[in-house]
């Protein structure tokens, strides 16, 4: 098996009397898709703020590529490799879809944003951010304005700006949350698609969605991971169902 890409190892976060997350650990290897699933107030946004320096742990430990990231800043984190979607949608509206990616990628090169006013020119910028909305099935609606958008095609946008960064991991956070039927099926094509192309930490609610996609899962409730493993590990795991399986509609 390979050397995991991103270790935590026994994070704890408190807020005041709360302990968000308590004492969890958690391995995600190359090339996975590694969801994170359990009820809301689990601590899984809590746990995503740890791994992206956004939030500091008080204790724990976290490695990534083998070295330890637990006290670098979030821009060092972006920097090596990591790079995260949001549960609200962060994007420029006023500016067309390409130049949006066309942004991330000028970030991700580390140009000063004084240039930003020559992105719709600039072919190094304008050639990978065609190919990144490309992947994600935007490249049909590269000139719209980005407020034109629906809401899937924000998060599909939203996913393009995150990969123009080139990232080793990918952390998504709710991707499906306020898409119909429809909208969620092309998500999860999308996802799919980038399977073995980028390593991704998963976060959503539609259980269904997260078999189908997740090679692992690991459930976490009240602050603690109460289970790691396969779709079928934790689709039969009695714990589980009981904590938190009980009240979804699973598909076999």
């Amino acid at each position: 098996m390979s050397e995991p890409l991103l270790v935590a190892d026994g994070l704890v976060k408190r807020f005041g009397g709360l302990c968000a997350t308590d004492n969890v650990s958690l391995s995600i290897l190359p090339g996975e898709i590694h969801a994170l699933i359990g009820p809301n107030g689990a601590g899984k946004t809590t746990l995503i703020g740890l791994l992206t320096g956004e939030l500091k742990p008080n204790a724990g430990h976290i490695s990534f590529c083998g070295s330890d990231i637990t006290r670098r800043p979030t821009y060092a984190r972006a920097r090596s490799g990591i790079a995260r979607s949001f549960q609200i949608t962060s994007i420029f509206p006023d500016m067309s879809v390409l130049e949006n990616v066309s942004l991330a990628v000028q970030i991700h090169q580390g140009h000063s944003f004084r240039f930003c006013r020559q992105i719709g020119q600039d072919q190094s910028l304008l050639k990978p951010a065609r190919a990144t909305l490309k992947l994600v099935g935007l490249e049909d609606r590269a000139e719209a304005a980005a407020s034109f958008l629906s809401h899937g095609e924000h998060r599909q946008l939203e996913i393009a700006m995150a990969l123009a960064s080139e990232p080793k991991l990918l952390l998504l956070d709710e991707p499906l949350a306020g898409m119909g039927r429809d909208e969620s099926r092309r998500m999860v094509a999308l996802l799919q698609s980038l399977k073995g192309k980028v390593t991704m930490l998963l976060i959503e609610h539609d259980i269904n969605a997260v078999f189908e996609l997740a090679d692992r899962l690991s459930v976490l409730v009240y602050g603690k991971v109460i289970a790691t493993g396969s779709v079928d590990d934790i689709r039969n795991n009695t714990e589980v169902r009981r904590a938190y399986l009980g009240d979804q509609t699973v598909r076999s």
